[in-house]
């Protein structure tokens, strides 16, 4: 594949407390208040969008340049030195006198993970740092994370706004990945329907979780979710035509081209808009439109080998589906290799050694791969 990629945003250290293999319902089943709980080695890996879609897609096969802000302390040069194993640390950003970016991220086995975030440097990213010329000759901008980046929502979003403006005028293709918002923090006061209102017409490809997304868009909604899954995941209570298909809609008539909503364990909702509407998408792709236009339905996840850690699925899904998309793979096949790389991430406790090539994928898929009921 010769198209190519800018993967920018939010990146991060990842800290994950590997847990004893026990499994439990609620976090309050192993969590209390002084209780010591021996926990095995601690795994380290970078983290974000940035690292995790962006060096996804490397591995992958796609061409692709990394944006992204460190602070000048030893969690940035721990960043600095992995990217520079996948000759990959060219367009990190140092901010003098910041700090880096780090996740604390507590995988419990058989609950969501909760995450503990310090955003550090992401927050003085700027629509400057992407200059013209980088764009030049790209295929698709995909930008990961911005309610974690505080330039990039104050002022309802001006800086991601003119950001996503650069972009598609230079006539490459856009991607946006949300990310969790705590709803005590700036970024859960900001007003993200206003935001998504203005920044929807200018995403080609809309990659959120349908958590983050229904919180922007429609907290009463959330709230409910929240209520219905009294503490387990959210996601596992959800019904596909009651509480997903109406957010997509919603997504759909703000504009949305390509929607692909990730839902946690369950799988992948989809949906596109018309022929017409997906001409806007930028040209570089080589987008099918006749393949990819009125597209809607549900993807099962595959049952995966084992499961240690949900870190980074989410991150890999979107990389698989970009990066067969970028290869000409059809719909269908991009939906298949999103879900079936994103079932393959939860068998390892980072984001990227569980990534197999598509061709294995493909194997195991023909194979009779078998899906979650």
């Amino acid at each position: 594949m010769n198209k190519k990629v800018i993967s920018a945003g939010h990146i991060c250290l990842d800290i994950t407390p590997v847990f004893p293999d026990i499994t439990v319902k609620k976090a309050s089943d192993l969590l209390a208040p002084g209780k010591l709980i021996n926990m095995e080695a601690a795994d380290v890996h970078t983290g974000g969008s940035v690292s995790n879609t962006g060096l996804a897609m490397k591995i992958l096969g796609a061409d692709v340049s990394l944006a992204g802000k460190v602070g000048d302390d030893a969690f940035g040069g721990m960043i600095k030195a992995t990217l520079e194993k996948y000759d990959a640390s060219e367009g990190l950003i140092v901010g003098e006198g910041e700090s880096t970016s780090y996740s604390v991220i507590l995988a419990i086995p058989g609950i969501d993970r909760i995450f503990l975030h310090h955003n550090g440097a992401n927050n003085t990213f700027r629509a400057e740092d992407i200059q013209e010329e980088m764009l030049e000759d790209k295929a698709l901008f995909h930008f990961g994370y911005p309610p974690l980046m505080k330039n990039m929502y104050k002022n309802d979003g001006e800086e991601l706004l003119k950001l996503f403006q650069k972009v598609k005028k230079s006539g490459t293709a856009t991607s946006l990945d949300l990310a969790a918002v705590d709803p005590a923090s700036d970024a859960g006061k900001a007003d993200w329907e206003a935001i998504l209102k203005k920044m929807i017409p200018l995403v080609d490809f809309f990659v959120p979780s349908v958590e983050e997304l229904c919180f922007m868009l429609d907290r009463d909604r959330f709230e409910e979710w929240q209520e219905r899954a009294a503490g387990r995941d959210i996601t596992e209570v959800l019904d596909v035509e009651k509480d997903i298909r109406p957010l997509a809609d919603r997504c759909m008539e703000l504009g949305a081209k390509v929607l692909l909503l990730k839902c946690g364990a369950p799988g992948l909702y989809y949906q596109t808009a018309d022929k017409e509407t997906l001409s806007g998408i930028g040209e570089r792709t080589e987008l099918d439109l006749e393949d990819w236009a009125c597209r809607r339905g549900f993807e099962k996840s595959y049952i995966p080998d084992c499961i240690r850690s949900g870190t980074g699925a989410g991150d890999t899904t979107i990389a698989a589906f970009l990066t067969a998309m970028l290869d000409g793979y059809s719909f269908e096949e991009c939906i298949h290799l999103a879900a079936a790389t994103g079932a393959s991430c939860v068998a390892a406790y980072d984001a990227l050694s569980g990534l197999k090539s598509f061709e294995e994928l493909k194997q195991k898929i023909d194979s009779g791969w078998k899906k979650r009921d």
